[in-house]
């Protein structure tokens, strides 16, 4: 398969917070979810593909170009949506359109307006004064009106209600039908990927910790629990994010193992909100030892 983006070895250090040989890729027709606790290091890695922050080492290319050499080639055929408007407030529609325009060799203002239009947003209304859905609607709406092949979206359903998440949702499965296209979407809301996503990337204190497909994830992890009493200590050292409580315990374990799990502990397929909650949990108990 043709990859859209790549990410190989990204190296970038903050101080108090590094992004470590960070890489996985996204082929094309596919929609990536990237996940991870606030903090992880998504916005930092989309920074770093977009050449807004710069890279201490690593190599980010996409369209099989480089991102930084080809960085104004490639911003002509990426459609970005970050988790708030940045556009000036005291703007309408309309005249935010009128300096778009100029910004894109494909600009296609009759497609700006018919999404503008199927949005329901006004023309000459201050943009400072739309409701949260009423901005990432119209940033949607500037992303896809340059024909970008790929769209990298930062948290764009956080604090939407659940009719203007359906939408935009709606919205992505539409643009990624043309199988020459790929997204990238980042957010908290798993119920969003599990919708739409083929590939997770999950990221863990500047790492990757998981990239693959969906399926894959899903897969390759249970939740055990039981009372503490029953469990091996050779299951116990593989698990993570072990936690008890009064009554016993529950820890995320590899699914590989499930061979030389005793009969009586209980378990089901961790979720992607299961999952990042316990690898949470496993960074407090490392910071506990």
């Amino acid at each position: 398969m043709e990859n859209l983006l790549e990410v190989k070895n990204l190296c970038k250090n903050y101080g108090d917070f590094s992004l470590k040989n960070v890489g996985f890729t996204l082929p094309k027709g596919f929609i990536m979810g990237f996940i991870g606790k606030n903090g992880a290091g998504k916005t930092t890695t989309i920074r770093s593909i977009l050449n807004m922050a710069h890279i201490d080492s690593g190599e980010i290319k996409v369209f099989e170009l480089d991102s930084i050499k080809e960085s104004y080639k490639l911003k002509q055929r990426i459609g970005v949506v970050f988790d708030d408007i940045f556009f000036a407030h005291h703007l309408n529609v309309k005249q935010i359109e009128s300096q778009l325009r100029g910004f894109y060799d494909n600009w296609d203002s009759k497609e700006f307006f018919r999404l503008i239009s199927n949005f329901g947003l006004p023309l000459c209304k201050k943009v400072g004064d739309f409701s949260r859905g009423m901005k990432m609607k119209l940033m949607v709406s500037a992303a896809l009106s340059h024909k970008a092949e790929l769209l990298i979206l930062d948290e764009p359903t956080s604090g939407l209600d659940p009719v203007a998440r359906d939408e935009l949702l709606d919205i992505l499965a539409g643009y990624i039908a043309n199988e020459n296209r790929g997204i990238l979407f980042s957010t908290h809301i798993t119920a969003d990927l599990k919708r739409i996503a083929d590939y997770i990337t999950v990221l863990n204190n500047g790492t990757v910790w998981f990239s693959g497909t969906k399926d894959e994830l899903i897969e390759k992890y249970i939740v055990i629990k039981c009372e503490e009493k029953e469990l091996p200590d050779e299951i116990r050292e593989k698990t993570i994010g072990f936690h008890s409580y009064q009554n016993g315990f529950e820890a995320l374990l590899p699914a590989e193992h499930l061979d030389i799990l005793p009969k009586e502990i209980e378990y089901e397929k961790a979720d992607m909100d299961e999952i990042l909650i316990y690898i949470s949990k496993e960074a407090q108990n490392e910071r506990n030892r």
